[in-house]
């Protein structure tokens, strides 16, 4: 590791977050962390040696975060309830939330990074590439788009279908892993009981689109629509808009 990358990484810790590194490392998770994949307002992720492979890990910034925004995905999720202005057990919970989605997404079958173990303010996770963490789709633009896009909704159904909704889906949190999508960020994704579910639904396609559309297919935000919700019953269809315009009007 360069001096550059070796500061880098140890100027975003506190002796709290080390501890618990150190924790991770002892119990075999992984050897040691390598280097940065990308240092961001909230969390911090990096790439750990593990064995002959690598994992990511990725760790909450304890004084950075914005704490509102958590809260306000977290306010309506029961396993998490009496947490306002308790700043460091809303990241606790933030983390866990986070292992337990990717958890009940990999179950339903949508692509996602396999979650290894969480402690604290860290979350371990399988690395998605193959020498180095694959791209992101906002730095790489798939060779067939309407195939990758197709494999995103399909993905987006599954999740659905699971009772899930990921909330802030984009090219920003979809990795093109070998011409296939890989979803990741599951911190903000919310179960389907949210009385903002609709609205989350809708931001996620309207940003699906719009880079579908930036980068030259013809797509219809409707059509994408039936094809994430297909295996929504009628009725869950009735009830979701109907708490969606009840909660608009309030």
């Amino acid at each position: 590791m360069t001096q550059d990358k070796f500061k880098t990484m140890h100027n975003v810790f506190d002796n709290f977050t080390n501890l618990t590194l150190f924790k991770l490392i002892s119990q075999g998770h992984f050897e040691g962390l390598e280097g940065p994949v990308s240092i961001g307002k909230e969390a911090n992720i990096f790439t750990a040696k593990k064995g002959d492979g690598k994992v990511i890990v990725k760790i909450y910034r304890l004084e950075a975060c914005d704490f509102n925004r958590m809260y306000d995905y977290i306010k309506e999720d029961s396993r998490y309830i009496n947490l306002k202005g308790k700043k460091r057990k809303i990241i606790f919970a933030w983390v866990q939330r986070e292992f337990r989605n990717l958890m009940k997404a990999r179950e339903a079958g949508v692509r996602v990074p396999t979650p290894l173990t969480f402690a604290n303010n860290i979350l371990v996770l399988e690395m998605i590439g193959q020498a180095e963490p694959a791209s992101k789709l906002k730095d790489e633009v798939p060779k067939d788009k309407q195939a990758f896009l197709d494999a995103i909704l399909d993905n987006m159904a599954l999740l659905n279908k699971a009772g899930l909704v990921h909330a802030d889906l984009s090219p920003f949190n979809i990795l093109n892993d070998r011409e296939k999508p890989v979803f990741i960020d599951f911190s903000q994704c919310t179960p389907l009981d949210s009385t903002r579910f609709e609205e989350f639904l809708t931001r996620d396609l309207r940003n699906i689109h719009t880079f579908f559309k930036k980068v030259g297919l013809d797509v219809d935000i409707e059509e994408m629509r039936a094809k994430v919700t297909r295996f929504q019953r009628p009725e869950t269809k009735k009830e979701l808009r109907r708490t969606a315009l009840s909660a608009s009007s309030q």
